[in-house]
């Protein structure tokens, strides 16, 4: 009897403790959500910091947040080693947003391979009607030849129904979508018949990632780089982020 009861209360602890365990989720998630019902959270951790929850939202984004959701922080989490500073929120949403990215297909994208061997990839949010993105893709053979493959999304950065929007419908919907991107970028007319695409999500997606303008760049791990940058510099960066 005396051990039916001892099993008993383990038990009963047991639950407990997974009862609790329970509650800063739920807590966190109802004062998220009733600030924002429609807020991607993705899942709810452990923070790095006692007492704080690390809230992992779709497409990569950070917020921390207390146990009983009553207190919601949205900045950088440094953690300070030898005197070395590591941005952890930075670091978590470069993963989330790698997750994310590299997660989608090749036949939604627009795909320039690496010449020989593929030493390493980037995804590139862009807009033919962007001079800075026409300046890049001018040097998309040198990064090709480096052996980088230069993956293509579209980012209408005027929104939906404007010029680089209906440009970039016209890319994805042609037989030879490489051949119609890089004509776009040489102000050449490309004439597709309509279909469905995927440049009004991607756009969405961009947003949700945080691209604000083109071209974005994105390394493998999921660290972005904004705007333009020599073919030189994003080679580098992309072999070390492999």
């Amino acid at each position: 009897m005396r051990l039916s009861r001892l099993l008993a209360g383990m038990a009963l602890g047991l639950a407990s403790t997974f009862a609790l365990a329970a509650e800063p989720d739920q807590a966190i998630r109802t004062t998220l959500q009733s600030l924002q019902p429609d807020l991607p959270i993705e899942n709810i951790s452990k923070g790095p910091l006692e007492g704080i929850y690390q809230v992992q939202l779709k497409g990569g984004r950070i917020l921390y947040a207390s146990a009983d959701g009553q207190f919601v922080v949205q900045g950088n989490i440094y953690q300070v080693k030898d005197g070395k500073p590591t941005n952890l929120t930075e670091k978590a949403e470069s993963a989330g947003v790698a997750k994310t990215i590299n997660a989608i297909p090749a036949k939604d994208m627009v795909v320039f391979p690496a010449k020989g061997e593929t030493k390493a990839h980037i995804t590139v949010f862009t807009d033919t009607t962007c001079p800075y993105c026409q300046k890049m893709h001018a040097e998309v053979p040198e990064l090709q030849k480096r052996g980088i493959e230069v993956r293509y999304l579209a980012f209408p950065r005027q929104g939906p129904n404007s010029p680089g929007d209906q440009q970039l419908q016209a890319v994805w919907c042609s037989k030879d979508r490489q051949a119609a991107m890089t004509d776009m970028f040489h102000e050449k007319e490309v004439k597709a018949a309509k279909c469905e695409n995927p440049v009004d999500a991607q756009f969405a997606l961009g947003q949700m990632v945080g691209v604000q303008g083109t071209p974005a760049v994105i390394l493998a791990d999921g660290t972005m780089l904004p705007g333009y940058q020599p073919a030189g510099q994003i080679a580098k960066l992309a072999l070390e982020a492999k």
